[in-house]
């Protein structure tokens, strides 16, 4: 008996290691499921088949629980001002069994004043994009029921604050944590890992998963984060004058008195490696002071000594604030590197 015992530990061994050496999926075998290993020993005594000696064995597979989640196509290039810009993660369940998947965000380096409104949604077509479908179905705070294997595209999605620069950048993290399934639509209770020895017939947990940008390995959860990039444009705007007669002097040394023609230049300037200016309008409410000299109108798109520049914007007679004369245009967009002008001229009552 000694003897056919060592025999069947022997097999089964062999048997175990025949079967370890099976390639299997991402997930594994799924949790819960019974493997069972039968050998079969067939002796002869005096030459005489016996009847054959069965032994088995049977073990269930305990749950692994493995989250991961991958930021796809960052930085994103964002401006100041903007709304709904769009981080893309993919959310994978590489555990052996179904679960819920609990997601939350964090920033991780910005200033928090210069973003808002973080939300997550779920990418329901995979584009990458925050699509009307999605946006109306609105944000989610967990995966239901994800199975085993199973990639899951999210967008997060956040506003950029008017006060944003450029050269800012937002790093924000998704982390997904895994809990159980079981009710549809119902977020389930944190997974935790089985402590103590392996029990028979009963599914233990172990977590599997890696440290991610904010949290440790084997908790349940893996974080990975994308980045907002600000590309804005970084403007100065000058404005000066210069007499340009004056009814004594004329063109030769004027002085800014009375009746004396004056040149108003204001210059937009865009600093190099800015993102480019547009809809760059301009409104200038001139002082009671001064008269506007229609003679010689407005120019608009002039380089930066105020020089030219073609005809454009408006005068309009009292619109301004307290009723004083308005000057109005609108410049065409300002490169990086570019500075564009409007100048006109006025005379001093």
């Amino acid at each position: 008996m000694k003897t056919t015992k060592q025999l069947l530990g022997a097999v089964s061994a062999v048997a175990l290691v025949a079967m370890s050496s099976t390639p299997a999926l991402a997930a594994g075998t799924s949790a819960g499921t019974t493997i069972t290993n039968s050998v079969t020993v067939n002796y002869n005594v005096g030459g005489n088949a016996q009847n054959a000696v069965v032994a088995q064995d049977s073990f269930t597979v305990d749950q692994r629980v493995n989250v991961n989640v991958t930021a796809i196509a960052s930085p994103v290039t964002v401006s100041p001002n903007q709304t709904n810009r769009v981080l893309a993660f993919d959310v994978t369940n590489l555990g052996n069994a179904t679960a819920d998947l609990a997601l939350t965000t964090a920033l991780r380096a910005g200033t928090a004043a210069n973003i808002s409104n973080i939300r997550i949604f779920r990418d329901t077509n995979g584009n990458r994009s925050l699509d009307a479908n999605e946006l109306t179905a609105g944000p989610i705070t967990y995966l239901d029921e994800v199975a085993a294997d199973a990639t899951v595209a999210v967008l997060v999605v956040s506003d950029i604050g008017i006060n944003a620069v450029n050269g800012n950048f937002f790093d924000v993290a998704l982390t997904a944590a895994a809990h159980t399934s079981g009710t549809a639509g119902t977020l389930g209770t944190r997974i935790l890992a089985t402590t103590g020895a392996n029990q028979v017939n009963v599914v233990d947990t172990v977590l599997f998963d890696g440290a991610g940008v904010s949290d440790a390995a084997n908790d349940g959860a893996f974080s990975a984060e994308g980045r907002y990039t600000v590309s804005g444009a970084v403007l100065t705007v000058a404005k000066t004058s210069r007499v340009v007669s004056d009814p004594v002097n004329l063109t030769n040394n004027p002085k800014a008195i009375p009746g004396a023609t004056i040149e108003y230049c204001i210059t937009v300037a865009n600093a190099a490696g800015a993102a480019t200016a547009t809809g760059v309008n301009l409104l200038d409410d001139l002082p009671a002071d001064v008269q506007y000299s229609a003679g010689f109108g407005i120019f608009i798109n002039g380089n930066a000594t105020c020089a030219s520049g073609t005809p454009g914007g408006n005068f309009a007679a009292g619109a301004g604030v307290s009723g004083r004369d308005r000057i109005t245009g609108t410049l065409s967009d300002v490169a990086a590197g570019q500075t564009r002008s409007l100048y006109f001229r006025v005379t001093i009552r």
